[in-house]
């Protein structure tokens, strides 16, 4: 199956403003591009791309006073197949985890394994080790947190959306990344897209969405805590400790988003 996906967004500043963006599809996933994600502004200003150092694609502009629009169209190949699930899928002891797996044990801005560690053994510890034990992690996201986009903020951390129990994908797939770090799972943060693909449409505008991996039987695995499903179709954008990692822009000035509108959807073939 083919998947049409993109943005528009509208930002205007006062004076000139650097930007990172962090909008193309991950390398991962480029060679399934059947029409690539090129982005394209209004005014025209010069794109310079480079790798950070978790190895996602970012875009740097210096956007001008006024408003800029930055927009994509993409199409990719999509294998239609659902999230694979591996239950046989074991932990790692810690002193046999691979290096670059380290850094997702640790706390991080948005995880702070420091508030959430008892909690964590105390509700999973008796878990069977392993894939059954991330999806308990999920499951207890999925149920503890209430989702409302007005129950969004910027700031919010693991602790605050596990104790005020509201929050959008991001809230659910931290306090997810956190438990697992607190049982030594490395777990880390995902952005992308994903479409209302085989399942019912929901009646909100389209958004990016946040999901997670957790490292077990050797590799990386998708759980969405948000979700709480196997889904089709998820198209990657960036991996990072958390959202910090992988904000699709980050301004060095003020701004101001005046439109925001994103599109993920299977293509009539």
């Amino acid at each position: 199956m083919n998947i049409r996906f993109g943005y528009e967004l509208v930002y205007t500043c006062p004076q000139p403003t650097p930007m990172i963006l962090m909008l193309h599809t991950h390398p991962s996933r480029v060679s399934d591009l059947i029409r690539p994600d090129e982005m394209w502004t209004s005014p025209q200003v010069p794109l310079e791309l480079y790798k950070d150092g978790f190895g996602n694609t970012c875009t740097r502009i210096l956007a001008p006073p006024g408003s800029i629009r930055l927009t994509a169209d993409a199409l990719i190949h999509d294998s239609g197949i659902p999230d694979p699930e591996y239950w046989d899928a074991e932990e790692h002891p810690v002193h046999q985890l691979p290096h670059e797996t380290l850094v997702y044990l640790l706390g991080s801005r948005y995880c702070e394994t420091e508030h959430l560690m008892t909690e964590a053994w105390q509700r999973f510890g008796h878990v069977r080790p392993g894939w059954t034990r991330v999806q308990a992690i999920s499951d207890f996201a999925h149920d503890h947190i209430a989702f409302g986009y007005h129950f969004a903020r910027p700031t919010k951390t693991a602790w605050e959306g596990y104790t005020e129990r509201q929050g959008v994908c991001r809230d659910y797939a931290h306090l997810a990344i956190t438990l697992c770090r607190c049982l030594n799972i490395p777990a880390r943060y995902c952005t992308g897209y994903l479409g209302d693909i085989g399942v019912p449409k929901m009646d909100a505008p389209m958004d990016f969405a946040g999901w997670m991996e957790a490292y077990i039987g050797g590799a990386w695995h998708t759980f969405d805590p948000r979700n709480n499903q196997r889904r089709i179709g998820r198209v990657l954008i960036a991996r990072g400790r958390d959202a910090a990692d992988v904000a699709i822009s980050t301004a060095f000035g003020s701004n101001f988003l005046d439109v925001f509108r994103v599109w993920t959807d299977e293509a009539v073939e």
